[in-house]
Formats: C-alpha cells, structure tokens, sequence
C-alpha cells in the first residue's frame, strides 16, 4: 500500500501543497488522501484546492470526500469529539 496519505497540522500551508503536488508528480500517485481534524479541516480543503486547480492545473479533482468525527478523552479526562475529513483527489481520465 502506497503512502499516499497527507495529514494536515500546523506546518506552513505551502509545505502540504507541495507534498500533495510531488505524490502525483514524481511518486506518480493515482490518489493522494488529503486528511485532517477539527481546526485544521478548512486548511485541509483549501491545500486540496490550491494543488488540483492551481498546480495540477485541472488534472487532478476531487474522487471523494468522507467526513466523520472521532471521541477521545481530553487531557482533563473529559470525552470530547472532533470533527474528521478525507478528501480523496484523483487523476482525472
């Protein structure tokens, strides 16, 4: 199984878009999963954007999006839920 997955946080916004560019360029990729949770959702959306319409110049697309929130416990011990998301771009035919 390829590593075709890019987890969003909080390193510059460029780096993201880069990887997401390199995994169909030169890793040659058919998908790449763009995945994060909570605040860095809209982050994750936008890295998805800005590569298929601004760097892979209408190549690639969006395949699939998949939303989901997951429970942990906090550090205070509390239950809490965030908000998850899978955009999942591929090469277009």
């Amino acid at each position: 199984m390829p590593d075709n997955n890019i987890f969003i946080g909080g390193k510059p916004f460029m780096n993201y878009v880069t990887g997401v560019v390199m995994q169909f360029t030169t890793k040659n990729a058919d998908e790449v999963i763009v995945k994060a949770r909570g605040k860095f959702i809209s982050r994750a959306v936008d890295v998805a954007e800005v590569a298929a319409k601004r760097f892979l110049d209408g190549a690639v697309g969006v395949k699939d999006i998949k939303i989901d929130s997951e429970g942990f416990k906090n550090d205070e011990g509390r239950d809490v839920r965030v908000s998850t998301i899978e955009i999942t771009l591929g090469k277009n035919q």
